[in-house]
């Protein structure tokens, strides 16, 4: 006898299941590898025009070009100054190697190249102005105490007012103290303070940092050398004896620079 044959279940419909369709370019691997490989050629080329142009700068000829520049400029020059003499584009980083290099060229010469608050310039060795100064036997200017005491005072808690100044030196504050400093580009005003009066505030200059051959203000020295470095680099101040010749200002002699300290 044949086994009963047990009755088949209705069959389902006959459905094509379909995988969810893959995101852009993962529905074509082959296509998605040469995606990325396009971004990523395109971003490595973005990143990399400075350098590759900076490999092809003739780095001797740019330096020769630098060094003139330097030598022969009377006023710093800053990095973007020196960027447009090349003729391609540079970065910044690779002007400050190249700047690096004159400079270790002339460590053992009677000039040095340094960076001031305007930027970098050529200058004689301090332990050589002796000599230089006998080429030119006329005096540097001469300024008063007052003068000193109020450019330091400045210097040392800029922005401040000419009442500020008046505040910490004990005495008036003349005019032509003020306008000596601007006149000399050691100062000048930088805006006013929000109080009844609207007093001008003063601050220093890069002209008075680029003097003092000073990158920022954080390299300022102590309040008790300022008198000394301004001495030797820049002013003769002259002795106590002496009149005051820039300054109109008339004061008593007990003024000390102490009243100045912070």
């Amino acid at each position: 006898m044949s086994e009963p044959v047990e009755p088949s279940l209705p069959s389902e419909p006959n459905e094509t299941v379909r995988s969810e369709p893959f995101d852009g370019a993962q529905d074509r691997p082959g296509e998605h590898s040469a995606a990325i490989s396009t971004v990523l050629a395109s971003t490595e080329s973005t990143g990399t025009d400075v350098v590759e142009a900076e490999h092809a700068v003739d780095t001797v000829q740019l330096l020769r070009i630098f060094e003139a520049a330097l030598l022969t400029s009377q006023e710093p020059l800053s990095n973007t100054e020196l960027k447009r003499l090349s003729e391609i584009p540079i970065e910044t980083k690779f002007v400050e190697e190249l700047l690096q290099q004159l400079a270790d060229k002339y460590a053992t010469s009677g000039v040095e190249l340094s960076r001031v608050a305007s930027g970098w310039r050529f200058r004689a060795r301090p332990e050589f102005q002796v000599h230089l100064d006998k080429l030119d036997p006329q005096k540097p200017p001469r300024y008063s105490r007052a003068v000193l005491e109020t450019l330091a005072i400045i210097a040392y808690r800029q922005p401040v007012t000419r009442g500020d100044i008046e505040d910490i030196r004990g005495v008036a504050v003349s005019s032509q103290v003020l306008k000596t400093l601007e006149s000399r580009g050691w100062i000048e005003s930088i805006g006013t303070r929000d109080t009844p009066g609207k007093p001008a505030l003063y601050a220093t200059t890069p002209q008075f940092m680029d003097d003092l051959n000073l990158r920022t203000l954080t390299e300022l020295p102590a309040l008790e050398e300022m008198g000394t470095l301004l001495e030797a680099g820049i002013v003769d101040e002259p002795a106590p004896a002496e009149p005051v010749s820039i300054d109109a200002e008339q004061e008593p002699s007990e003024s000390t620079p102490e009243s100045n300290a912070a």
